[in-house]
């Protein structure tokens, strides 16, 4: 909050100006967060341990191995990224753009769901955690709220619709069924990471990778002139989101300093919940809804992975993998576990390129 409020002062002093570029402030934001993760880290970490006892429960239908490997290493670390990226986004974002405070919202919300649930899990030893209908329940009445909110902040035109990626001029209008859809973006991005966080530095990896492609796309959805260049749907106000987009990306090079092999903290659902549904907000505000599926494929394939072997067991009685989600499957083939991380992490990287590449195309 504080470098925005020399905005005004930039006026009258040319040494300030660089407040007013979302870039500066971008960068700020970023070595905030990743300052504030260091500080907090290891006290964090501690103090969780502390409290958590025997840590994370594993699923005893997962790999028997990690039942040896990482029984004991303390969960909600989703805590340390949400509270640098919060902090960093609250000190460099422009906090009268009404995007900021709803990706902001869809974001605690969702942690604060995780968090519940981690915290049954862990501390009450409950196996289920928040029941999954109410998971979802909560998860979609947050995300219908952040629909219906953005459909009132955009322009006439763009409300309601649905931008085509490759397809420059074309949209799909959906009047008020663009609430179901954006539901269904902000709440299978959030479930989808959830699946993902499986391994050590699995799921922040292509996270903070997402983050950094959709921060380069607010910036330019946001900016009049590259979008006109570009030929995007310029959403007016969507380049501050490229500032929280930055702290999520300081916050999680943070959390990856402790997540990575072997990890020291797990995010929990109070990251993964959280995390995934601030890409969906993200992808909601900027409308590039179905640009996420192509550079979060990741999430998706892991996703598709856990609706395949669920549909596939209960109507033929087999399972199409040896593990679902898919890095299981890997990992019961006999792949180690920095494999795994290192190739998706490859294919995130290959995902967000296509993804990117349709920004270009003219």
């Amino acid at each position: 909050m504080f470098p925005f409020l020399l905005v005004p002062l930039a006026n009258q002093f040319s040494a300030l100006n660089v407040f007013r570029y979302i870039t500066f402030r971008a960068g700020g934001a970023i070595m905030t967060a990743l300052v504030i993760a260091f500080l907090i880290g290891p006290r964090m970490i501690n103090w969780l341990r502390a409290r958590q006892g025997k840590g994370q429960p594993i699923r005893a239908e997962g790999p028997q191995r990690h039942i040896v490997e990482k029984q004991g290493t303390p969960t909600m670390g989703g805590l340390l990224i949400l509270v640098s990226a919060v902090a960093a986004t609250l000190l460099w974002a422009d906090l009268t753009d009404a995007y900021v405070w709803i990706v902001l919202f869809v974001t605690l919300s969702f942690g604060l769901l995780g968090f519940a649930d981690d915290y049954l899990k862990v501390m009450k030893r409950s196996p289920e955690g928040v029941r999954g209908r109410m998971k979802l329940v909560v998860q979609l009445a947050v995300a219908l709220i952040a629909g219906f909110a953005v459909m009132r902040f955009e322009e006439h035109g763009l409300s309601g619709t649905v931008a085509v990626p490759f397809l420059k001029a074309v949209l799909i209008p959906l009047s008020w069924g663009f609430l179901i859809f954006a539901a269904l973006v902000i709440v299978g991005a959030s479930n989808a990471v959830n699946l993902t966080d499986g391994l050590d530095g699995l799921a922040i990896v292509p996270v903070m990778i997402a983050a950094l492609a959709f921060a380069l796309i607010a910036y330019l959805v946001g900016n009049v002139r590259f979008a006109d260049y570009l030929q995007l749907h310029y959403v007016a106000g969507t380049g501050e989101l490229a500032i929280f987009l930055a702290a999520l990306l300081g916050a999680g090079l943070g959390f990856l300093w402790y997540n990575a092999p072997p990890a020291m903290v797990f995010m929990g659902d109070t990251g993964s919940l959280a995390l995934g549904g601030a890409l969906g907000a993200v992808a909601v505000a900027t409308k590039h809804e179905i640009i996420l599926a192509i550079v979060g494929g990741l999430f998706v394939m892991e996703a598709v992975s856990v609706i395949v072997q669920v549909t596939s067991y209960k109507m033929t009685g087999k399972r199409v993998f040896k593990m679902a989600p898919i890095h299981h499957h890997f990992e019961q083939l006999g792949w180690r576990e920095p494999t795994i991380v290192i190739r998706f992490w490859i294919i995130s990287v290959v995902l967000a390129l296509i993804g990117l590449s349709s920004l270009k195309l003219r």
